[in-house]
């Protein structure tokens, strides 16, 4: 009996011994898995904001902490709402609504992006539009376009005052580090497109269609812009009157008269319809338009139904024929949405650098919304002779013809390109007189 309870008390002693040993080893193997998650909390407690911030909700919840920490970081999206100043109404048939459609194709093509705008700047009384930038801005604007060169010096204004705000100006040469106003701003991107190439387009058209060898130029206001514009029409008239018709150069008439504006402003600008109609009722029955307004095609339309069979060329937008397609020979366009779209897009990825662009046709998708800087659409009024000469010209122009190209003189008579002599950038952009064989104002 004595020896059985022996026994017992042995086993129970020996069971206490276990349980004891189980009990402690238990708050050991709790305590280790406890620690291990407490440090990884406290890591991405002290993880930086930025990285933080830029991953995305669920992947944060639902991935380890130690994968979120070495896994790659989404960059964050800076949503843009773009700021813009037009010099004309947003809806003239021109630049403006060019520019204005510009802005829209990049809303439509980059989710988030929002467009706002102040059209008619030269109008708001008491402001200019640096001022009226500011007012952009202060609507939520954080990238401002100016649409013309008109606004150059207010450009400069408004980037100096907010280095941080991505400012573009379109037709600017301010950071062209080949050009004669550089300088080198460094939140400033310059973007034009090479619409001299139109320009001669429509100056072949103009050439193959009249029958009386006038061709009227409507200018705007007189600078390089619109001088190596002009000159570039006339190289095309040119061009396509002397080896596409076989006529004499001499026979062919090409004069310029500028109104001292983009557009009409009463009392400030001669009248573009008198001017439009002078050209008419003086023998030109073709007039190429360089303002940003639609008064030729308009008169054309008139003076034909009136019975006086005449033409025009619109300028800057891609539909401006739609006002008088019958009397409409083509128009030379701006497709500023693609370059838009890749600096709008650099600029919210943050890759975006100061920069000059000068953009040439994409010929080989050429009037293709999606492509090229530039464009020319043949209008109705182009007789189906002329459509196929014309579209053969555009052809040799993508196959490398240039135009500007010497011998070419100034029309004082300078030698500005010798026989064999191609221009450079520079002679093109800074063309600093009409040719010989225009006639019309050089300054």
């Amino acid at each position: 009996m004595k020896n059985s309870m022996l026994w017992r008390s042995l086993s129970l002693l020996l069971a206490a011994t276990l349980i004891l040993t189980a009990c402690a080893s238990a708050p050991t193997a709790t305590t280790a898995p406890t620690n291990t998650v407490a440090a990884a909390a406290a890591t991405a407690t002290s993880a930086p904001a930025a990285t933080a911030t830029a991953a995305p909700a669920a992947t944060a919840t639902t991935a380890p902490a130690a994968t979120a920490t070495t896994a790659p970081v989404t960059p964050t999206v800076q949503p843009i709402t773009i700021g813009m100043i037009l010099v004309g109404p947003y809806n003239d048939n021109g630049w403006s609504q060019a520019t204005y459609e510009g802005g829209n194709y990049v809303v439509s093509k980059l989710p988030g992006t929002k467009l706002i705008y102040i059209d008619n700047a030269f109008s708001q009384q008491g402001s200019t539009p640096a001022q009226l930038a500011e007012q952009l801005l202060a609507k939520g604007a954080n990238v401002i376009i100016f649409n013309s060169d008109s606004f150059m010096d207010d450009s400069n204004t408004f980037a100096a005052a907010h280095p941080t705000v991505p400012t573009i100006m379109l037709s600017g040469d301010q950071n062209w580090d080949k050009g004669q106003n550089y300088k080198n701003i460094p939140n400033m991107i310059d973007i034009m497109g090479r619409m001299e190439y139109m320009k001669e387009i429509a100056g072949c058209a103009a050439a193959l269609t009249t029958q009386t060898g006038k061709i009227g130029f409507l200018g705007p206001l007189i600078n390089s812009e619109t001088r190596r514009l002009a000159d570039s029409a006339f190289l095309g008239a040119q061009y396509c009157w002397t080896k596409v018709l076989n006529k004499d150069a001499k026979s062919l008439v090409f004069d310029v008269t500028w109104i001292g504006n983009w557009f009409n402003v009463p009392g400030q600008t001669l009248d573009p319809t008198q001017v439009a109609d002078q050209f008419y009722n003086s023998g030109h029955d073709v007039v190429i338009s360089g303002i940003d307004t639609t008064e030729a095609l308009v008169e054309a339309k008139k003076m034909t139904d009136a019975g006086k069979k005449v033409f025009a060329i619109p300028y800057d937008y891609h539909d401006a024929c739609a006002q008088a397609p019958s009397v409409c020979l083509g128009v030379p366009y701006f497709n500023w949405g693609p370059a838009l779209l890749k600096n709008i897009t650099a600029i919210q990825n943050g890759t975006w650098k100061p920069h000059f662009e000068w953009n040439p046709p994409d010929w080989a998708h050429f009037n293709n919304p999606d492509y090229g800087a530039v464009g020319f659409n043949i209008g109705a009024g182009l007789s189906a002779d002329n459509v196929t000469k014309v579209q053969a010209f555009i052809s040799s122009l993508a196959g490398g013809l240039n135009l500007w190209t010497g011998p070419i003189n100034l029309q004082d008579g300078t030698v500005y390109l010798k026989a064999g002599e191609v221009a450079t950038d520079q002679q093109i952009w800074y063309a600093p007189q009409l040719l010989q064989g225009m006639n019309g104002k050089s300054k």
